[in-house]
Order: C-alpha cells, then sequence, then structure tokens
C-alpha cells in the first residue's frame, strides 16, 4: 500500500480498529453488538468505475456497506446528499487520462472520503497526481486485497464523519475553479497545459463572463514563472489619459502632482505575467508603446529617459472582435500579431452541455452559507429551465443568478422561478423544427470551438462538405469576422 495521501496521518495495517461498523481483515464476522449499530447508522460508500467489480461490491456489502454505484463523476455528484457523510472508491485504471480532469466535480465534494484504485501508468500522469494530492484521502496501487480496501473506506468514513459539513467549503483559488467536464473544456484544459510550457505571448479570445482572466492565471501557476507575480490589468477601467503611466509609471516631475516616481504595472511584474484584460480598449497611444515594449523587452517611463530591460510575459484578452477593429483601424495589425503567437479560444456556457449543471451545483456548494435557510440542491425545473436558457452573460451570469436564488429561495431546493427563468421551462412550447435548429447550431458551435474556425476540419468533424457548413452557418448567423479572417479565409461573397 502507497503512503497516506491528503490526510496527514498514516493507517497502521497490522489490524484495524475495533469500533462499531468497521470491517475487521480477519474476515471474523461483526459482533452482535456491531451488527446492531450497523442496522442503526447506515453506511453508505459511493463506487465510482466505468467497470464496476461485482465480486468487490458483493464484498463490500457483505461488510454492511450501502454501495452506491456511478460510472461518470455526474452520477456520482448526483447521488451525494448535503449533511450526509459518505466513503467514497473511485477506479482510476477504467478512465482515460483525458477523462482525470473531469473527475474533479466529483471528487472535490468535502461530503467524500475518497481512496483512489490506480496503478503505475496513471500515477506518473501530473494531473492524477494533483487529484490525489488535493482531494483524496489515501490511494493505492492495484492489485490489492478486498479486506485491506473494505478498512481503507472505514477509516476515510470515520474522517469525514468527524467533519462539521454544515461549514462552508474553504474556498479553492485560482485553476481549480475552472470546472468542467464536456469536450470544449477539455480541450481548453489541454491547451493550458501546451501553452504553459513555452514563453510565448498569449492571446485568450471569449465572450464577456466566461473566465478568461482564470484562463490567464491557470497559464502562469503552470508556467516556470509562477513563483513570480501575475499582475492583471483592466485596460477598459483606467482612463486613456492614465493609462500610459499606470503600464509603465513615472519619474518625480513628470507632470504636475508627479512628487514621486512610481513604477507601472509592466515594471512590477517583472519575472512574472502581465494580463493585459480587455486589450481591444487600449488606445493608439498605449498600443504604441506597448508594441516597442514587446519588439525591445524595455520601457521608459512618463517623463525620462533611461531604458529599463523588463522580463515579462504578455497575455492578453478581450471580448471584442480584434480582426474587425484592426480591418476598421481601431487596432494596430502588427500588435495583434505581437500579442497573438498562441490563441486560446474560451468557449462559451451555452455551448458546454451538462458543465451548466456541474457549475451551478458547484456554485451553490461555495455560496450556501450565504442563506439562514439551508439550500438542499435545485428543483427540477431549475434544471431544465438552465438547459433551455441561452446564458448570455455565461458563467458570470450564472454565478449572479444562483447567489441571487440562494437568498431569495423559500424552499430547500432552489426554483425556475428563483433563478429568475420560469419562462424557460416545459411551460414553454418548442415545435420540432426550433429544437432541431436549436441543437444544429449548438453542434455546429461546438466543432467550429474544438477545430479553432477551421472550417475543413470542423465541417469534416459534423461529416458534412465545407460548402454545407458556411451554408448552415450563414443559416444560424455564425458567420463573423473571426471566421472570414481567422482559421481559414473564405473566398466567397
Amino acid at each position: 500500500m502507497t503512503p497516506l495521501a491528503g490526510a496527514g496521518q498514516r493507517p497502521a495495517l497490522a489490524r484495524p480498529p475495533d469500533v462499531p461498523g468497521a470491517a475487521h481483515e480477519t474476515g471474523e464476522p461483526a459482533s452482535k453488538s456491531d451488527a446492531g449499530f450497523e442496522a442503526k447508522s447506515v453506511r453508505t460508500l459511493i463506487y465510482l468505475a466505468r467497470t464496476p467489480d461485482a465480486a468487490l461490491s458483493a464484498y463490500l456489502k457483505s461488510r454492511g456497506w450501502e454501495l452506491a454505484t456511478a460510472r461518470t463523476a455526474h452520477e456520482a455528484s448526483r447521488l451525494v446528499k448535503p449533511e450526509s457523510a459518505y466513503a467514497g472508491l473511485i477506479d482510476l485504471t477504467g478512465f482515460a487520462l483525458r477523462d482525470c480532469a473531469g473527475l474533479e466535480a466529483a471528487l472535490r465534494l468535502q461530503q467524500v472520503g475518497w481512496i483512489t484504485l490506480t496503478d503505475s501508468a496513471h500515477l506518473v500522469n501530473p494531473d492524477v497526481r494533483r487529484l490525489i494530492r488535493h482531494f483524496c484521502f489515501d490511494f493505492v496501487h492495484l492489485p490489492v486485497t478486498d479486506a485491506t480496501l473494505d478498512y481503507l473506506v472505514t477509516h476515510a468514513y470515520g474522517m469525514v464523519s468527524l467533519c462539521d459539513l454544515d461549514a462552508p467549503a474553504a474556498t479553492v483559488q485560482d485553476e481549480d475553479e475552472m470546472v468542467g467536464t464536456c469536450e470544449a473544456m477539455q480541450q481548453l484544459f489541454r491547451t493550458i497545459r501546451k501553452v504553459a510550457g513555452t514563453d510565448a505571448t498569449v492571446f485568450i479570445s471569449g465572450e464577456s463572463g466566461t473566465g478568461k482572466e482564470l484562463t490567464a492565471l491557470a497559464i502562469h501557476e503552470r508556467s516556470s514563472r509562477r513563483k513570480a507575480q501575475f499582475m492583471p490589468i483592466n485596460c477598459g477601467a483606467i482612463p486613456h489619459h492614465l493609462l500610459q503611466s499606470e503600464l509603465f509609471g513615472y519619474e518625480r516631475g513628470a507632470f504636475t502632482g508627479a512628487n514621486q516616481r512610481k513604477i507601472g504595472r509592466v515594471e512590477a511584474a517583472n519575472g512574472g505575467t502581465l494580463f493585459l484584460d480587455e486589450i481591444g480598449d487600449l488606445p493608439m497611444e498605449s498600443q504604441a508603446s506597448l508594441l516597442r515594449f514587446l519588439q525591445e523587452g524595455k520601457i521608459e517611463r512618463l517623463g525620462g529617459h533611461e531604458q529599463i530591460p523588463v522580463d515579462v510575459r504578455i497575455i492578453s484578452a478581450t471580448h471584442v472582435d480584434l480582426e474587425t477593429a484592426m480591418h476598421t483601424g481601431g487596432f494596430r495589425a502588427d500588435l495583434f500579431h505581437r500579442l497573438c503567437v498562441l490563441r486560446v479560444d474560451e468557449p462559451p456556457l451555452r455551448a458546454r452541455g451538462k458543465d451548466i449543471e456541474i457549475l451551478a451545483h458547484h456554485i451553490l456548494h461555495k455560496f450556501k452559507m450565504d442563506s439562514a435557510r439551508k439550500i438542499r440542491g435545485f428543483a427540477p425545473d431549475a434544471i431544465e429551465a438552465m438547459y433551455n436558457y441561452n446564458w448570455p452573460g455565461n458563467v458570470r451570469e450564472l454565478i449572479n443568478r444562483v447567489r441571487r436564488a440562494i437568498v431569495m429561495a423559500e424552499s430547500k431546493l432552489i426554483t425556475a422561478d428563483d433563478l429568475d427563468l420560469a419562462h424557460f421551462t416545459a411551460q414553454q412550447t418548442v415545435t420540432l423544427s426550433q429544437a432541431r435548429e436549436s441543437a444544429e447550431k449548438r453542434a455546429i458551435e461546438a466543432a467550429l470551438l474544438r477545430h479553432r474556425h477551421r472550417l475543413a476540419e470542423a465541417a469534416a468533424d459534423l461529416g458534412i462538405s465545407r460548402v454545407t457548413l458556411y451554408r448552415l452557418m450563414g443559416t444560424h448567423g455564425l458567420r463573423d469576422e473571426k471566421t472570414i479572417f481567422g482559421g481559414e479565409a473564405e473566398n466567397e461573397p
């Protein structure tokens, strides 16, 4: 058995403690007093595996466990009820390495003490190691005896039972806030891992509220600069006449009121990462200064003449279509090509399928203490409405609606009315033609995101010709400047 991971204690395997309801490795039957205790207290074990082991399941049931089997992280999450303690057993050997990031939604549940079954092939993967380190009580290499597993899940269940399940969970910072199991998010996670290993500039494109800053932070945290400063600046929130001094600083006496030297954001991020959010709002004067810095690697403070070398990685983001801005003269093409060495496309919430429900439960779990009433989850009409709604504000809008519903809900389940989405439930009639059009549009959007608007690849993925794809994009209003000037140029009028 491997050392204990994540719990800070190491169980002695010589003999399990004689506690009521604990399974003994000796294989001896439980005493009458133990049996009486088990009859009063039901211990639930969540068994998450692609192909559950029937023999192991039968053994665990014989040891007094009420077994709940799940084959996906989503199924496992739905089995967990608030204010109840669970043991958890997850067999990673049946999951592909690309699926491991999607398991985090289930592993982060504080009500479950997880024991992981793994092998050497999975354990060398850094994502698997991170999941085990942060979210699992312990892990074992296969093969392992059933009695050892019974003891470990009993120990994990006991430790979780000691926790105050009503207390708010510790806030998980940075990239751990990125929750997603859909293919678009898995592609995003793979892209983050790739671009983090380089020092080139990164441009993040996506609608407002999709989490572009979280993506930038995740890239920084995985890069060689992670121990240095991550400096975010919103170019659209600073007045244009102050932006130059905010970025590059100024010398004493540079202008009226400049009583002392000030270090700019670029210089303050030396050795780390500078995140320029809403880069599309950068005025032309600042665009020229930023371009010169990217070319030379040196800055000049306002009112100064000294060339100061700065080593910083630039990550930029915007919801503005910069390709259109370039053609209208609102953004410099040479600066765009400097900023967009590597490109990351952030998927909108409406294209993320089941992630909507997973995110909603994650937000509820994080902010449920905002209400004096104990909110247990979402009513069926709320789930239906969330899937039917288009989410123009993306994840930010979902967070705001769920937080408001937590405060305003009159019952223990959040309803569609609490989310102010009552008109998106089943009472709204949808024709078969409308349903087909909606499904077709979502499929095309997802394919374009997966293949970064390369039409030939997206068309092949959808099983149609490129001409048909282009025609359908026009039908659904998906033809934009990104398509025309992006991954593949089209010659059609």
